[in-house]
Protein backbone atom coordinates (compact mmCIF):
# COMPACT_ATOMS: atom_id res chain seq x y z
CA UNK A 1 0.00 0.00 0.00
CA UNK A 2 1.33 3.43 -0.97
CA UNK A 3 1.10 6.23 1.59
CA UNK A 4 0.37 9.75 0.37
CA UNK A 5 2.82 12.40 1.49
CA UNK A 6 0.45 15.31 0.96
CA UNK A 7 0.29 17.37 4.13
CA UNK A 8 2.60 15.08 6.12
CA UNK A 9 5.17 16.79 8.32
CA UNK A 10 8.76 15.72 7.68
CA UNK A 11 11.85 16.71 9.64
CA UNK A 12 15.25 16.28 7.97
CA UNK A 13 18.60 16.45 9.74
CA UNK A 14 21.57 17.92 7.89
CA UNK A 15 19.17 19.40 5.37
CA UNK A 16 21.00 22.51 4.21
CA UNK A 17 23.09 20.83 1.53
CA UNK A 18 23.73 17.58 -0.35
CA UNK A 19 21.40 14.64 0.17
CA UNK A 20 19.43 16.49 2.85
CA UNK A 21 18.66 19.43 0.59
CA UNK A 22 17.75 17.19 -2.35
CA UNK A 23 15.48 15.17 -0.05
CA UNK A 24 13.77 18.28 1.31
CA UNK A 25 13.13 19.45 -2.24
CA UNK A 26 11.75 16.07 -3.36
CA UNK A 27 9.49 15.66 -0.31
CA UNK A 28 8.12 19.19 -0.67
CA UNK A 29 7.40 18.46 -4.34
CA UNK A 30 5.48 15.37 -3.18
CA UNK A 31 3.26 17.57 -1.01
CA UNK A 32 4.94 17.22 2.37
CA UNK A 33 5.54 20.03 4.85
CA UNK A 34 9.25 20.05 5.55
CA UNK A 35 11.50 21.23 8.37
CA UNK A 36 15.20 21.46 7.53
CA UNK A 37 17.51 21.13 10.53
CA UNK A 38 21.17 22.08 10.27
CA UNK A 39 23.98 23.59 12.37
CA UNK A 40 24.36 26.25 9.66
CA UNK A 41 20.93 27.78 10.08
CA UNK A 42 21.66 30.65 7.69
CA UNK A 43 22.48 28.20 4.91
CA UNK A 44 19.38 26.20 5.86
CA UNK A 45 17.23 29.33 5.54
CA UNK A 46 18.70 30.05 2.12
CA UNK A 47 17.95 26.46 1.08
CA UNK A 48 14.38 26.61 2.39
CA UNK A 49 13.74 29.85 0.52
CA UNK A 50 14.64 28.13 -2.77
CA UNK A 51 12.24 25.22 -2.30
CA UNK A 52 8.64 25.52 -3.46
CA UNK A 53 6.12 24.53 -0.81
CA UNK A 54 5.82 24.79 2.95
CA UNK A 55 9.44 24.54 4.11
CA UNK A 56 11.07 25.94 7.24
CA UNK A 57 14.66 26.04 8.47
CA UNK A 58 15.71 25.48 12.07
CA UNK A 59 19.00 25.16 13.96
CA UNK A 60 20.00 21.62 14.85
CA UNK A 61 22.96 19.92 16.48
CA UNK A 62 22.20 16.19 16.29
CA UNK A 63 24.74 15.47 19.03
CA UNK A 64 22.77 17.54 21.56
CA UNK A 65 19.61 16.03 23.10
CA UNK A 66 18.35 19.53 23.94
CA UNK A 67 18.95 20.85 20.42
CA UNK A 68 17.34 17.79 18.79
CA UNK A 69 14.33 17.93 21.11
CA UNK A 70 13.84 21.66 20.43
CA UNK A 71 14.13 21.02 16.69
CA UNK A 72 11.28 18.50 16.80
CA UNK A 73 9.20 20.70 19.14
CA UNK A 74 9.60 23.73 16.87
CA UNK A 75 8.79 21.60 13.82
CA UNK A 76 5.51 20.48 15.36
CA UNK A 77 4.68 23.95 16.65
CA UNK A 78 5.16 25.50 13.21
CA UNK A 79 3.99 22.71 10.88
CA UNK A 80 1.89 20.24 12.88
CA UNK A 81 2.35 16.71 14.27
CA UNK A 82 5.52 15.03 13.05
CA UNK A 83 4.94 12.18 10.61
CA UNK A 84 8.42 11.36 9.30
CA UNK A 85 11.97 11.89 10.54
CA UNK A 86 14.80 11.55 8.03
CA UNK A 87 18.09 11.00 9.89
CA UNK A 88 20.44 12.26 7.22
CA UNK A 89 23.18 14.25 9.00
CA UNK A 90 26.57 12.63 8.61
CA UNK A 91 30.28 13.18 8.11
CA UNK A 92 32.94 11.02 6.46
CA UNK A 93 36.46 11.81 7.63
CA UNK A 94 38.88 9.70 5.63
CA UNK A 95 42.36 8.50 6.53
CA UNK A 96 44.36 5.57 7.83
CA UNK A 97 42.82 4.06 10.96
CA UNK A 98 46.01 4.06 13.05
CA UNK A 99 46.57 7.74 12.33
CA UNK A 100 43.00 8.73 13.16
CA UNK A 101 42.64 11.02 16.17
CA UNK A 102 40.21 10.44 19.01
CA UNK A 103 38.49 13.70 18.04
CA UNK A 104 37.94 12.41 14.52
CA UNK A 105 36.52 9.15 15.81
CA UNK A 106 34.22 10.96 18.23
CA UNK A 107 33.01 13.31 15.49
CA UNK A 108 31.84 10.49 13.24
CA UNK A 109 30.42 8.33 16.02
CA UNK A 110 28.59 11.26 17.63
CA UNK A 111 26.98 12.49 14.40
CA UNK A 112 26.63 9.35 12.28
CA UNK A 113 25.52 6.90 14.95
CA UNK A 114 24.62 8.54 18.25
CA UNK A 115 22.80 11.29 16.38
CA UNK A 116 20.68 8.71 14.56
CA UNK A 117 19.98 6.79 17.77
CA UNK A 118 18.96 10.03 19.48
CA UNK A 119 16.72 11.08 16.61
CA UNK A 120 15.01 7.69 16.48
CA UNK A 121 14.38 7.74 20.22
CA UNK A 122 13.00 11.28 20.33
CA UNK A 123 10.81 10.89 17.23
CA UNK A 124 9.55 7.42 18.19
CA UNK A 125 8.38 8.77 21.54
CA UNK A 126 6.27 11.32 19.69
CA UNK A 127 5.02 8.77 17.17
CA UNK A 128 3.79 6.41 19.89
CA UNK A 129 1.55 9.08 21.39
CA UNK A 130 -0.04 9.80 18.03
CA UNK A 131 -0.41 6.22 16.82
CA UNK A 132 2.44 5.88 14.34
CA UNK A 133 5.07 7.47 12.13
CA UNK A 134 8.07 6.75 9.94
CA UNK A 135 11.81 6.79 10.61
CA UNK A 136 14.09 6.88 7.56
CA UNK A 137 17.80 6.49 8.27
CA UNK A 138 20.44 7.33 5.66
CA UNK A 139 23.08 4.62 5.91
CA UNK A 140 25.57 3.73 3.15
CA UNK A 141 27.00 0.86 1.15
CA UNK A 142 29.75 1.23 3.79
CA UNK A 143 27.18 -0.15 6.20
CA UNK A 144 27.36 -3.52 4.44
CA UNK A 145 31.01 -3.75 3.36
CA UNK A 146 34.25 -2.50 4.90
CA UNK A 147 36.66 -0.26 2.98
CA UNK A 148 40.24 0.68 3.94
CA UNK A 149 40.58 4.34 4.76
CA UNK A 150 37.12 4.75 6.28
CA UNK A 151 37.06 2.13 9.03
CA UNK A 152 35.33 4.24 11.67
CA UNK A 153 32.89 5.63 9.13
CA UNK A 154 32.04 2.06 8.12
CA UNK A 155 31.53 1.16 11.78
CA UNK A 156 29.02 3.98 12.21
CA UNK A 157 27.10 3.01 9.08
CA UNK A 158 27.07 -0.69 10.01
CA UNK A 159 25.56 0.56 13.26
CA UNK A 160 22.85 2.50 11.44
CA UNK A 161 21.93 -0.55 9.35
CA UNK A 162 21.73 -2.76 12.45
CA UNK A 163 19.80 -0.14 14.40
CA UNK A 164 17.28 0.23 11.58
CA UNK A 165 16.74 -3.52 11.26
CA UNK A 166 16.25 -3.94 15.02
CA UNK A 167 13.94 -0.97 15.44
CA UNK A 168 11.86 -2.00 12.43
CA UNK A 169 10.80 -5.07 14.42
CA UNK A 170 10.72 -3.52 17.90
CA UNK A 171 8.65 -0.47 16.94
CA UNK A 172 6.32 -2.16 14.47
CA UNK A 173 3.68 -2.97 17.16
CA UNK A 174 3.45 0.78 17.82
CA UNK A 175 2.63 1.58 14.19
CA UNK A 176 6.12 2.92 13.53
CA UNK A 177 7.91 1.99 10.30
CA UNK A 178 11.70 2.11 10.11
CA UNK A 179 13.53 2.21 6.77
CA UNK A 180 17.20 2.38 5.81
CA UNK A 181 18.62 3.93 2.64
CA UNK A 182 22.01 2.63 1.44
CA UNK A 183 23.57 4.90 -1.19
CA UNK A 184 26.77 4.21 -3.08
CA UNK A 185 29.19 7.08 -3.70
CA UNK A 186 27.06 10.22 -3.87
CA UNK A 187 28.36 13.27 -5.72
CA UNK A 188 28.33 15.67 -2.76
CA UNK A 189 30.98 17.39 -0.65
CA UNK A 190 31.13 14.32 1.61
CA UNK A 191 32.74 12.25 -1.17
CA UNK A 192 34.75 15.05 -2.82
CA UNK A 193 38.30 14.07 -3.69
CA UNK A 194 37.69 10.33 -3.80
CA UNK A 195 39.17 8.86 -6.96
CA UNK A 196 37.39 5.81 -8.32
CA UNK A 197 38.29 3.79 -11.41
CA UNK A 198 35.92 4.75 -14.23
CA UNK A 199 34.20 1.34 -14.28
CA UNK A 200 33.56 1.47 -10.53
CA UNK A 201 32.50 5.11 -10.72
CA UNK A 202 29.82 4.30 -13.28
CA UNK A 203 28.58 1.35 -11.24
CA UNK A 204 28.32 2.79 -7.72
CA UNK A 205 28.08 6.55 -8.12
CA UNK A 206 24.80 8.43 -7.93
CA UNK A 207 23.50 11.96 -7.52
CA UNK A 208 21.87 13.40 -4.41
CA UNK A 209 18.58 13.52 -6.32
CA UNK A 210 18.73 9.74 -6.78
CA UNK A 211 18.98 9.24 -3.04
CA UNK A 212 16.19 11.74 -2.46
CA UNK A 213 13.94 9.79 -4.84
CA UNK A 214 14.65 6.63 -2.83
CA UNK A 215 13.70 8.42 0.40
CA UNK A 216 10.40 9.55 -1.12
CA UNK A 217 9.65 5.99 -2.25
CA UNK A 218 10.51 4.59 1.17
CA UNK A 219 8.20 7.12 2.80
CA UNK A 220 5.45 5.94 0.47
CA UNK A 221 5.99 2.16 0.34
CA UNK A 222 7.86 1.56 3.66
CA UNK A 223 10.53 -0.72 2.14
CA UNK A 224 12.91 -1.93 4.85
CA UNK A 225 16.13 -1.36 2.93
CA UNK A 226 16.68 0.57 -0.29
CA UNK A 227 19.95 0.48 -2.25
CA UNK A 228 20.91 3.43 -4.46
CA UNK A 229 21.57 2.45 -7.19
CA UNK A 230 19.45 -0.69 -6.91
CA UNK A 231 22.02 -2.85 -8.76
CA UNK A 232 24.38 -2.35 -5.82
CA UNK A 233 22.22 -4.67 -3.72
CA UNK A 234 23.27 -7.71 -5.72
CA UNK A 235 26.88 -6.57 -6.01
CA UNK A 236 27.21 -6.21 -2.23
CA UNK A 237 25.48 -9.52 -1.54
CA UNK A 238 27.67 -11.30 -4.09
CA UNK A 239 30.79 -9.75 -2.58
CA UNK A 240 29.82 -10.80 0.93
CA UNK A 241 29.14 -14.35 -0.26
CA UNK A 242 32.54 -14.68 -1.97
CA UNK A 243 35.46 -16.37 -0.18
CA UNK A 244 38.05 -13.92 1.10
CA UNK A 245 40.80 -14.61 -1.45
CA UNK A 246 38.74 -14.06 -4.62
CA UNK A 247 37.09 -11.06 -2.98
CA UNK A 248 40.48 -9.50 -2.29
CA UNK A 249 41.64 -10.31 -5.83
CA UNK A 250 38.56 -8.58 -7.24
CA UNK A 251 39.21 -5.55 -5.02
CA UNK A 252 42.79 -5.32 -6.29
CA UNK A 253 41.76 -5.64 -9.92
CA UNK A 254 39.07 -2.98 -9.62
CA UNK A 255 41.26 -0.88 -7.27
CA UNK A 256 38.36 -0.45 -4.88
CA UNK A 257 40.67 -1.36 -1.98
CA UNK A 258 42.42 1.98 -2.50
CA UNK A 259 39.34 4.07 -3.25
CA UNK A 260 39.44 5.91 0.07
CA UNK A 261 43.24 6.00 0.37
CA UNK A 262 44.31 7.14 -3.11
CA UNK A 263 42.53 10.49 -2.85
CA UNK A 264 42.90 14.14 -3.75
CA UNK A 265 44.24 15.16 -0.35
CA UNK A 266 43.75 18.92 -0.83
CA UNK A 267 40.08 18.40 -1.65
CA UNK A 268 39.61 16.05 1.30
CA UNK A 269 41.39 18.51 3.60
CA UNK A 270 38.98 21.26 2.54
CA UNK A 271 36.00 19.02 3.32
CA UNK A 272 37.50 17.92 6.65
CA UNK A 273 38.00 21.55 7.64
CA UNK A 274 34.34 22.32 7.03
CA UNK A 275 33.02 19.06 8.50
CA UNK A 276 35.17 19.52 11.57
CA UNK A 277 33.26 22.71 12.33
CA UNK A 278 29.89 20.93 12.01
CA UNK A 279 28.05 19.26 9.15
Amino acid sequence: MTTSLTGRVVAITGGARGIGLATATALAAAGAKVAIGDPDVDLAKQAAARISGEVIALPLDVTSPQSFSEFLEDTERMLGPLGILVNNAGVMLTGEFLAESAATEDKMIDINLRGVILGCKLAAGRFITQGGGTLINIASMAGMAGFPGVATYCATKFGVVGLSAALREELRPHGITVCAILPGIVHTDLSAGIKLPSVVEEFVSVEADDVAAAVVKAAQNHRAMSYVPRRMRWALRTGLAMPERPRRFFSRVTRTEQAYLAIDQATRDAYHARAGAGD
